[in-house]
């Protein structure tokens, strides 16, 4: 079917047998992870044991190997999608297009370059691989996928299937049962009446978000999603976590990620806690009586928590807070702070670390900080502003005794990475929400918008563009409700959550620029919502692990 001057499908560009050409491909591209694994890692170890300052001089290596192993789980990911959804009789045109061409682009990009961002790329000579090591690409699978997987007529009919589907909640099928697509159409409802409408006037004004969509989200049960129910919660997965966390950011990123401050601190908590500070602090958490705020980055720190210096110093039974802490989330109007401080004065790394749940007083516009011990100014940021972001001072700030989180000190760090796997699915969440939003935007306006007589969306550079964005969203969903999956499962998951953090925040810039490109000059219009949503996709590759930092941590966990 054609669609406002697109020239009508006469030959259909799915290519037959397209699941066993898939499968067929997977173990070529576990081959080529498998030597680049033994490549890159002989160029980091010394005396038989990787080799930190290694990795750093050889970061384009490690950091390749980390992407090429990203896109490796991802393809299995796709693969299992496709089988689920094939065995439930949902695998219809749609879920094979974006099978088709995320098989064909990821590849492809496998043999000619992993784009790490929009310019550094990283190519099979950077592992240390040679043409030889790549020749299984060239087997019949292989090179099917690679030549005609990703073409323009499969991205037009893509496009054109979009159109004709615009009702669905997502493009394609998500493979998930049936309670969590129910608990996405409910949010989905919420964002789309209560959230869309206004979130762009919030963005502008730089203003927080009304604490009646705060209050709706506690009723609806956001704050309690993954509380176990005897504490007060609701006691679903992380996957129902990823879909609220989904159709929130969707909406706004900020309403999304408010979710995500009550997510850490219940994490810590549950992690950490003490058995009297679980039946404390959970039932206020999962009702929405308290808001918490994450207090962990400090201003010439960064990603290096363990070289934090805000100390806590005894003060009888309880402790006293002195230092700087910055990139504090939401933190005005909170009722408490989950604060990593020094306890071991002759320390200088992770080791002497503490965890603190620092109760204070929620603010005002004219008092933001009315305790004593803590004062803070506002950081003006591009997006992601609905929270706002501040910088804090403490100054002898009192914390009682009994919120040292699990009655132990030192411990802060590990009680910290306890909660990554769980943060970094949420962010992933997110991203994919956000990367939604600019789908939904750039459709609507490559629809509505004429040029030369025809709708935007008639120009195969158009609707290719939008064909990639749900491409690869799909990917980045798959590989989260995978990490989602592999959590709710009680296996480690570090690796499988940090790669979907880093594709998911690379997908989501890509379809905020790629619709916001669709938008031509009004795209750079402040008025029109695209704008916004470039600026709060930016943040996702920086926060909870700046993609450099992720994909070190991944290469490490791949080579040790």
């Amino acid at each position: 079917m054609a669609h406002d001057g697109q020239t009508p499908m006469t030959d259909n560009p799915v290519l037959a047998d397209l699941r066993d050409l898939t499968r067929a491909t997977l173990p070529v591209v576990d081959a080529i992870l498998a030597r680049a694994k033994v490549t890159v890692g002989a160029l980091v170890t010394d005396g038989g044991r990787v080799s930190a300052k290694l990795i750093e001089t050889h970061q384009t290596a490690a950091h390749g190997l980390a992407w090429l192993a990203t896109y490796q789980q991802a393809l299995h990911q796709m693969q299992a999608w496709s089988d689920h959804l094939d065995a439930d009789g949902k695998f219809t045109e749609v879920e094979r297009l974006i099978l088709q061409i995320a098989f064909g682009e990821y590849l492809a990009q496998i043999a000619g370059g992993i784009p790490m961002n929009q310019s550094e790329f990283v190519r099979y000579s950077d592992l240390g691989l040679t043409l030889a090591d790549l020749a299984p690409l060239d087997t019949t699978a292989a090179a099917a996928l690679i030549t005609k997987g990703n073409t323009q007529a499969a991205r037009t009919y893509l496009a054109q299937l979009m159109q004709e589907r615009a009702a669905e909640l997502t493009v394609g099928a998500s493979g998930l049962d049936e309670e969590l697509e129910m608990i996405r159409d409910q949010f989905r409802r919420f964002s789309r009446e209560k959230v869309e409408p206004y979130a762009h006037d919030w963005h502008l004004k730089d203003e927080l978000i009304p604490m009646a969509i705060i209050d709706e989200m506690a009723e609806m049960g956001v704050f309690g999603l993954t509380i176990p129910e005897n504490l007060g919660g609701f006691g679903l997965s992380k996957s129902a976590m990823c879909v609220v966390s989904e159709e929130l950011s969707r909406g706004y990123i900020g309403v999304g990620s408010v979710g995500t401050r009550s997510e850490i601190a219940a994490e810590l908590i549950l992690c950490g806690g003490t058995d009297d500070q679980k039946s404390y602090w959970l039932p206020k958490l999962a009702s929405g009586e308290i808001l918490p705020t994450a207090v962990f980055t400090e201003p010439n720190t960064g990603s290096d928590l363990g070289s934090l210096r805000t100390r806590a110093t005894r003060d009888g039974d309880d402790w006293q807070i002195t230092g700087n802490k910055t990139w504090i989330t939401h933190a005005a109007r909170t009722h408490v702070m989950t604060m990593l401080a020094r306890t071991e004065s002759d320390t200088s790394d992770y080791r002497g670390l503490s965890m603190f749940l620092a109760e204070k007083t929620p603010g005002t516009d004219e008092a933001p900080f009315p305790d004593t011990g803590i004062t803070g100014g506002e950081i003006e940021v591009l997006g992601y502003r609905g929270m706002k972001e501040y910088e804090l001072a403490f100054d002898g700030f009192k914390v009682k005794g009994a919120n040292l989180l699990g009655g132990e000190t030192g411990k802060g760090f590990k009680q910290l990475m306890q909660t990554f796997e769980s943060a970094r699915i949420q962010t992933a969440a997110r991203a994919i929400g956000v990367a939604q939003s600019a789908l939904d935007e750039g459709m609507k306006y490559a629809q509505d918008r004429k040029q030369f007589g025809q709708s935007l969306i008639a120009f195969p550079r158009v609707s290719g563009k939008l064909a990639m964005m749900a491409v690869e969203i799909m990917v980045a969903r798959q590989l989260t409700y995978y990490s989602a999956h592999e959590k709710d499962a009680d296996r480690r998951c570090d690796l499988e959550a940090g790669m979907a953090k880093l594709l998911g925040a690379r997908v989501a810039w890509a379809c905020a620029d790629n619709a916001l490109q669709i938008h031509g000059g009004n795209g750079f219009a402040l008025e029109y919502k695209i704008s916004r949503i470039l600026c709060d996709a930016r943040i996702l590759n920086i926060f909870e692990g700046a993609a450099e930092i992720q994909a070190q941590v991944i290469a490490r966990r791949l080579l040790d």
